[in-house]
């Protein structure tokens, strides 16, 4: 019995927090779980190749020693497009908006991903991959 038990824990250990990136709606997130999630994203072109997005993240923001501090643009394979720096914290506005203008995206890039960063877990919550108009 204890053996099933410890095989039981290292396989919920090994398995993480199951957390994906796709496309649409992400599910509600417990701002306890201590990770920035990606709630909404918006996007509009700006001209050719150039975008500009508003994202709306939800985090468990405490105060300076914890909160949401970053997000990013990135393309299917993970290259980094573009990042919105957070520069302080977000404790009594949850959900919170910001925008990022001018974000070029490469010709044939049609997906891109947005990823929240919390400045003590990282990047760990929900994400969202959002079709380009």
């Amino acid at each position: 019995m204890r053996r099933m038990l410890l095989i039981t824990a290292l396989m919920v250990l090994a398995c993480g927090d199951g957390s994906v990136a796709r496309s649409g709606e992400p599910e509600a997130a417990s701002p306890a779980e201590g990770c920035a999630h990606v709630e909404e994203v918006s996007v509009t072109s700006a001209a050719a190749g150039v975008y500009d997005f508003t994202v709306t993240v939800r985090s468990s923001d405490t105060g300076w020693e914890k909160y949401a501090d970053a997000w990013e643009v990135r393309d299917e394979s993970g290259a980094v497009l573009g990042t919105r720096e957070l520069l302080h914290p977000h404790v009594d506005e949850q959900p919170f908006t910001r925008g990022l203008a001018d974000v070029e995206v490469p010709a044939g890039v049609r997906r891109v991903e947005i990823a929240a960063r919390d400045s003590v877990a990282g990047f760990c919550g929900e994400t969202m991959l959002v079709d380009l108009p």
